[in-house]
């Protein structure tokens, strides 16, 4: 079983944002974050060792909540999926401190793998650091330590960047870039996991941040509310995880309790 968590930015009206900081030259925001997690199923790999989704497996979850409860809801979406049957439990986090610790809190014993796509993006971050961004050399050191991310060689990787740093004005920077590397080394041994037969990249919850949260509230000219974007990313979380009929059917029997009436069967 796997476990994806991610955070992306929904646009609010004025009174859903005051108070809250943001990135405007003003200090203010325009928007406001919801996290969305997935849970998803893989039993086997393809003739090349790939690891392969189990179809229709995907179902979703979202808060505008802390961080905190996003992890208790992830963790009930876990539960009711069976996360006591599986095998294997494996987390795909991009990497930052609050996921990570999201992470330990509520699946303790899971395997944390950070996103590969987002390794990739760092393994940028310090090249320009190291290099600059117009060097020569820019793209073929940035295949070579890919490839080597690719081998379990992430600490290789660090060691690299700093001998070649060391003593120069560069020095600064190339540490404050590889801080990302330094403290994500055992969950990017990525041979060893592609040796399993785990996925390495989130792509599923990345996708899921662009279909079910930005293909219906990140249109133009749109503005929510916190408690409208809330249930409409409920219902949301519902349909594309194949549970629809069955919530529709357990509101009506919630309803039918209430009023003393008989319940809707199976």
């Amino acid at each position: 079983m796997y476990l994806g968590g991610d955070g992306t930015g929904v646009p609010m009206r004025r009174a859903a944002l005051l108070g809250r900081k943001g990135r405007q030259p003003d200090g203010t925001s325009k928007t406001r974050q919801v996290y969305l997690g997935c849970v998803f199923t893989q039993h086997k790999c393809d003739a090349d060792g790939h690891p392969m989704r189990d179809y229709a497996s995907t179902s979703y979850v979202s808060t505008f909540e802390s961080i905190e409860c996003f992890g208790l809801l992830l963790r009930a979406e876990a539960r009711r999926r069976g996360i006591g049957q599986a095998g294997t439990v494996v987390l795909l986090i991009d990497g930052a401190n609050g996921l990570a610790n999201m992470g330990r809190q509520n699946f303790a014993d899971a395997v944390q793998i950070v996103d590969f796509y987002h390794a990739l993006e760092h393994v940028g971050t310090v090249l320009e650091a190291l290099l600059g961004k117009e060097h020569p050399k820019l793209k073929a050191q940035r295949t070579r330590w890919t490839r080597l991310l690719l081998r379990d060689g992430v600490e290789r990787l660090i060691s690299e960047a700093r001998q070649d740093s060391e003593g120069t004005q560069k020095e600064e920077a190339v540490a404050e870039a590889l801080h990302y590397f330094q403290t994500n080394v055992e969950r990017m041994q990525y041979g060893t996991f592609r040796k399993l037969g785990y996925f390495i990249g989130s792509g599923v919850v990345e996708a899921g941040c662009k279909t079910v949260i930005g293909a219906r509230c990140k249109q133009s000219g749109m503005f929510w509310s916190t408690d409208g974007a809330g249930y409409i990313l409920g219902l949301r979380c519902i349909r594309l995880s194949g549970q629809w009929n069955q919530f529709w059917k357990a509101r009506a029997n919630e309803l039918a309790a209430a009023n003393d009436a008989l319940k809707l069967p199976a």
